[in-house]
């Protein structure tokens, strides 16, 4: 569908421009009319005109998320109506790929479908966001869901980044390692061995297992490379199963250091969730539903399913999220008081920032085991190396001696 650019004038004498994709230009003219706008100029876009954008490269992510939500949210609390603050922030988003998609979306608005109709047709809107969305449009508080889903994107987006903060020191160490081990067993290595050798020396255990290791990957490198490619493919495939997302998900929440973590941002998103859901006055069954879709870890979604299917049959919600065996006794006590008082929504919101808080604390204390774990393992490799290439340097003095 061909581009348009157009110039009008409002009944107020102001001058305006704009771009519309339609069949024809007597269907811009109509649009405009529409609109109470007097047509000055109407161009349709050449491919030089058009904007070019690497929104394929791009991704949408919960800051992306926070960001379009609490703009939209300060724009409509303005007065201004939804299809006025699409076409402000289809104008002003920085994330190429979000802009096009709300550009799509003021497109649909503009045609007289509602918001979230519009956006559900994107796969980059959180569930959570568009079950909000709808919402607002019933109870006609679309300014109040916007205002609480940026806070909670917002507060995810600050969750995510302690998480990835925390992962990115022992990841770097980790492939530094390994670069330097493989420069040392397949260049370095193979240098001393073969001197020892060429004098006719007996090798060590140790040596001659570090000089098949070297051989191995510096002549049968593309052995290696598959079964790593193969296994990482296998792998995939496994954790994408109903079998593989169980047995990966279970592990870690039961791994050591990593599970006790795993557990405190699950019951901080569960807690925080199903506040927001319930504040914005959805059905605790829908809301528990929309929960197990967001807490990202497939043993929790199976419990809080099964939980669901409880307190359809009238069992208090406390009950059944105790028997999943993963939330943290604290979670369940302050389910029990929240359902007993009336107040579960504000309950869970206290609970939701206590473990936000925990979460930090166990972080900290997960970053500070990390490091000497990694300089453990780093020895005893380096280690390894260092008495393969020590040791027949010591049978050598010794035979000229």
């Amino acid at each position: 569908m061909p581009k348009y650019n157009y110039k009008a004038k409002t009944i107020d004498g102001a001058t305006i421009k704009g771009a519309i994709e339609v069949n024809e230009e007597r269907d811009v003219i109509a649009y405009l009319k529409d609109k109470g706008y007097f047509p000055l100029a109407i161009t349709q876009q050449t491919l030089l005109q058009k904007e070019i954008t690497f929104s394929f490269l791009e991704t949408v992510k919960a800051s992306d998320i926070a960001i379009f939500c609490r703009q939209f949210y300060t724009i409509i609390n303005a007065g201004i109506s939804v299809l006025g603050c699409l076409d402000i922030m289809r104008k002003q988003t920085e994330n190429a790929k979000l802009k096009e998609i709300i550009g799509k979306v003021y497109e649909e608005v503009q045609k007289g479908n509602t918001l979230s109709s519009a956006m559900k047709e994107h796969k980059v809107f959180p569930s959570i966001l568009m079950n909000m969305v709808e919402a607002g449009e019933v109870s006609g508080t679309l300014d109040t869901s916007f205002e609480k889903m940026a806070t909670h994107f917002e507060k995810e987006n600050k969750l995510n980044k302690k998480i990835k903060g925390a992962m990115t020191y022992p990841i770097i160490v980790a492939i530094v390692a390994t670069i330097v081990i493989i420069i040392l067993v397949t260049f370095v290595v193979p240098t001393f061995v073969g001197m020892f050798a060429g004098m006719g020396m007996e090798l060590p255990l140790s040596t001659k297992i570090l000089l098949e290791i070297s051989d191995f990957i510096k002549n049968r490198w593309y052995i290696l490379l598959g079964g790593v490619v193969g296994g990482l493919f296998a792998f995939k495939k496994y954790a994408d199963s109903e079998l593989g997302k169980l047995t990966l998900d279970g592990i870690k929440l039961r791994i050591p250091i990593f599970g006790k973590l795993n557990q405190k941002v699950i019951a901080s998103r569960f807690s925080r969730t199903l506040s927001t859901l319930l504040a914005s006055g959805l059905p605790i069954l829908s809301a528990i539903d929309m929960v197990a879709k967001v807490v990202d870890n497939h043993v929790v979604a199976k419990g809080l399913e099964k939980a669901g299917q409880e307190v359809s049959r009238g069992v208090d919600l406390a009950t059944p999220i105790a028997n999943i065996g993963i939330f943290p006794p604290m979670v369940v006590h302050m389910l029990k008081i929240g359902e007993d008082t009336g107040s579960l929504e504000s309950i869970l919101e206290k609970t939701a920032d206590f473990y936000d808080t925990e979460v930090e604390t166990a972080i900290t204390q997960m970053t500070t085991l990390l490091e000497p774990l990694i300089i453990v393992v780093m020895a005893v490799v380096v280690g390894f190396v260092i008495i393969s290439i020590v040791q027949p340097m010591f049978g050598m003095y010794g035979g000229i001696g």
